[in-house]
C-alpha cells in the first residue's frame, strides 16, 4: 500500500526483517532511529555498513524531560535535503517497542510523506518472562546488525 496513508495514519507497519530487506532494496530509504540520545548510547543501535546506509538519529522525544522535540519534522526533512530525498523518499522509523515511532511516521505522513513507516517491533521488542527486552521481538531479537556506543 505504499504511496497512500493505510487506515492507521501512515504508509504501514514493517517487522524489522521486512524494514531490512527495504533497505536493503532500495538505496533511498532511509532508517530514522527516534528514541533517546541515552538509549542509542547504552542500549546501541542499528549497524547500516553492510548495506551502505548511514543511521538517522533524530529524537522524538528528549530524556529526561521526554518533552517532544518541537523539531522533528524540520530536522527529518532537513535530512532528506542533504541527499536529495523527497516526499516520496521511504522513511522507516525505529524505537524502543514500536510506539514513539508510530506517532512519527504518523507525523511525517500528516506532513506529506507518503512512505512512512513503523518498525512495530522497535530495536528491542516485548517483555520476555524475566521482564527484559531485546530476546522476543525486534530488531536485535530478529539476528539484524547492531552495535553498542
Amino acid at each position: 500500500m505504499a504511496g497512500q496513508p493505510s487506515l492507521s495514519g501512515y504508509a504501514s507497519d514493517l517487522d524489522p526483517r521486512e524494514a531490512w530487506t527495504l533497505l536493503a532494496e532500495d538505496r533511498a530509504a532511509r532508517l530514522i532511529d527516534v528514541r533517546t540520545a541515552a538509549e542509542w548510547s547504552f542500549v546501541g543501535i542499528p549497524d547500516l555498513s553492510s548495506l551502505g546506509h548511514e543511521l538517522w538519529r533524530i529524537e522524538w522525544q528528549s530524556y529526561p524531560g521526554m518533552g517532544l522535540n518541537p523539531n522533528f519534522t524540520a530536522e527529518v526533512e532537513a535530512a532528506l535535503e542533504r541527499v536529495g530525498g523527497d516526499c516520496s523518499t521511504p522513511l522507516l522509523f525505529l524505537c524502543r517497542t514500536g510506539g514513539r515511532s508510530q506517532a512519527a511516521a504518523m507525523t511525517m505522513t500528516q506532513a506529506g510523506f507518503s512512505r512512512a513507516y513503523n518498525i512495530a517491533q522497535g530495536f528491542e521488542g516485548d517483555l520476555d518472562e524475566a521482564r527484559h527486552r531485546g530476546s522476543l521481538t525486534g530488531w536485535k531479537a530478529s539476528g539484524l546488525p547492531w552495535r553498542q556506543n
